[in-house]
């Protein structure tokens, strides 16, 4: 399925969904955390940073030939994806208590490959074994694991309140590494 990208436009984050918009048609982007198959019908778990909403690719419904099948079974970890569907109650018992949008589940009908990834060399989940020195090596990778992206927001939020709390004081913010009189002779400002 190839579309333009003002088509690949989400209309919720994959954390903002709840058993209220149970019957909408949505478009989620992400990337995928996990990818389940079992025969007929696909899993995915679909990742941005506000959070994971399960995905269900029925084939019998959509047919093992259609293109829908054929980017199911090509998908992998950390690809990127766009997809279209329905969101639709999961199953009694098959709710997920510990994920905000763990009630309701993404019924697929349309699906993008925007990406995709090369196997990851360490390991994503946040339970990881991973050594700190290879994390530290792929850090930009890492840094897409939970703890870290909740850390990352932290920090950004903490600032954001230390600015607005010392602008209403009236100071001024100065980005500068220093602060000099300039003198006559230019290159001495440089030293060599």
């Amino acid at each position: 399925m190839t579309s333009k990208p003002a088509d690949w436009k989400r209309t919720h984050t994959c954390g903002a969904l709840r058993k209220e918009h149970v019957g909408q048609t949505v478009r989620l982007c992400g990337w995928v955390a996990n990818r389940r198959d079992h025969g007929r019908i696909f899993f995915v778990d679909l990742r941005d940073r506000y959070g994971i909403t399960q995905l269900t690719i029925d084939t019998e419904r959509t047919g093992e030939g259609s293109a829908l099948f054929e980017i199911c079974t090509g998908l992998g970890a950390e690809d990127v994806i766009s997809v279209a569907g329905v969101v639709q109650p999961r199953m009694a018992g098959q709710e997920n208590k510990e994920r905000a949008t763990g009630d309701i589940e993404i019924h697929v009908t349309e699906i993008e490959k925007l990406s995709p990834a090369e196997p990851s060399p360490i390991d994503l989940h946040d339970d990881s074994e991973t050594a700190i020195e290879r994390r530290l090596e792929y850090r930009y990778l890492d840094l897409r694991r939970a703890p870290l992206q909740k850390a990352l927001v932290f920090r950004s939020r903490f600032v954001l309140a230390i600015r607005r709390c010392l602008e209403s004081l009236n100071f001024v913010e100065v980005e500068t590494p220093i602060l000099t009189k300039a003198t006559p002779e230019g290159a001495r400002d440089y030293l060599v």
